[in-house]
C-alpha cells in the first residue's frame, strides 16, 4: 500500500497537471470506486473547476469549485494516469475525468480496493476516514509530549500502535519496520513498557524517517507510481523492509522477519530491544 510519503509525491506530480481545469465529462466503468451514488457523484462534479489537491495522511483531497471536495484513497495500488488524448481504456482504468481543453485523468486500480467520496469542503474530520485518523508527522499539533502521552497509555505491541493511525497517520507496513530498526525497538515491545529515552528518539526518527522519504518522492515497491508514471527513490535507503536474511547494516547480526498482526516485519535479533 501506498504511504504517506508516496502519497504525498502524487499529491505534488499531479497538481500541476490538473489544476485549473474544468471537468467536462466523469465516466465511471466501476462504481464501486465511488463512495456516493455514482450518478450523483457525475452530476455534481461535472462543470466544476479544480482549484488545488491537498492530502491529509494517506488521502488525497482534490478540491472543487462550489464548495466540493473529492477524497481520494489509492489503497493498496491505485493511481493517476494524466493523458493529453483519449486513447483507448486499458484493463485496470475504473474512472475518467474530462477537461474542457481535451485532456484527460484516468484511475487505475488492479484490486479495485480504492474509493473516492464526495464531500462539502472542511467536513472531511466529519464524514471520512480522515476522522479516525491522528496527527501527521512534522506537523505542530504532532509533538513529542503528545506521542509520550498517547504511546504511554498503550499496552498493545509498537508495531501495532503505530500502525493503527490513531496517534500518528501515515506510517505503513514499509517506514514502521525502518523507524523501529532507527531507535532499536524491538516490534513486539509493549509500548508502555518502552524506555523513555528510547520513545524519544522514536519520534524523532518517525519526523525525520518521512521528511527524507518524502524528498526521495518514497518507497517503490510492487506497482508504486507518481502522476508522472516514475518511481520513487527512497528504497536504496531502506535498512530492514524487504531484507530479511541479510547482515544488518548497523551489527552484522541477520536480519530476521515475523508477523506481527499478520503484517510482515523485519527486525535485528541483536541491536533491537525487546521491552516486555
Amino acid at each position: 500500500m501506498p504511504e504517506m510519503p508516496e502519497v504525498e509525491t502524487v499529491r505534488r506530480t499531479l497538481e500541476p497537471l490538473i489544476k485549473g481545469k474544468i471537468i467536462s465529462n466523469v465516466t465511471i466503468w466501476y462504481d464501486k470506486i465511488i463512495v456516493n451514488d455514482a450518478d450523483f457523484f457525475q452530476r455534481k462534479v461535472v462543470g466544476q473547476k479544480i482549484l488545488a489537491i491537498d492530502r491529509y495522511g494517506k488521502y488525497l483531497l482534490i478540491r472543487l469549485t462550489n464548495n466540493l471536495t473529492i477524497v481520494s484513497h489509492l489503497r493498496m495500488e491505485g493511481k493517476y494516469h494524466f493523458l493529453d488524448s483519449d486513447a483507448p481504456k486499458q484493463k485496470h482504468e475504473h474512472v475518467q475525468f474530462a477537461f474542457s481543453d481535451n485532456t484527460y485523468l484516468r484511475y487505475d486500480d488492479v484490486r479495485k480496493f480504492g474509493r473516492m467520496q464526495l464531500i462539502e469542503t472542511g467536513t472531511e474530520r466529519r464524514n471520512t476516514g480522515i476522522k479516525n485518523l491522528g496527527f501527521e508527522p512534522n506537523s505542530e499539533d504532532f509533538t513529542l509530549d503528545f506521542f509520550l502521552n498517547r504511546v504511554k497509555a498503550r499496552k498493545r505491541a509498537i508495531k501495532n500502535v503505530l500502525l493503527d493511525q490513531s496517534i500518528v497517520c501515515g506510517l505503513g507496513n514499509i517506514y514502521t519496520d525502518e523507524v523501529l530498526w532507527q531507535s532499536k525497538i524491538h516490534p513486539l515491545s509493549i509500548a508502555n513498557k518502552i524506555a523513555q529515552d528510547s520513545l524519544v528518539e522514536l519520534f524523532y526518527d518517525i519526523n525525520n524517517t518521512i521528511k527524507i522519504a518524502i524528498q526521495y518522492h518514497g518507497t517503490t515497491f510492487h506497482s508504486f507510481l507518481d502522476a508522472d508514471g516514475h518511481t520513487g527513490k527512497y528504497q536504496s535507503m531502506l535498512k530492514v523492509y524487504g531484507k530479511s536474511g541479510e547482515p544488518c547494516s548497523r551489527c552484522n547480526t541477520t536480519l530476521e522477519k515475523i508477523k506481527v498482526n499478520g503484517r510482515g516485519t523485519t527486525f535485528c535479533p541483536l541491536c533491537q530491544v525487546v521491552y516486555k
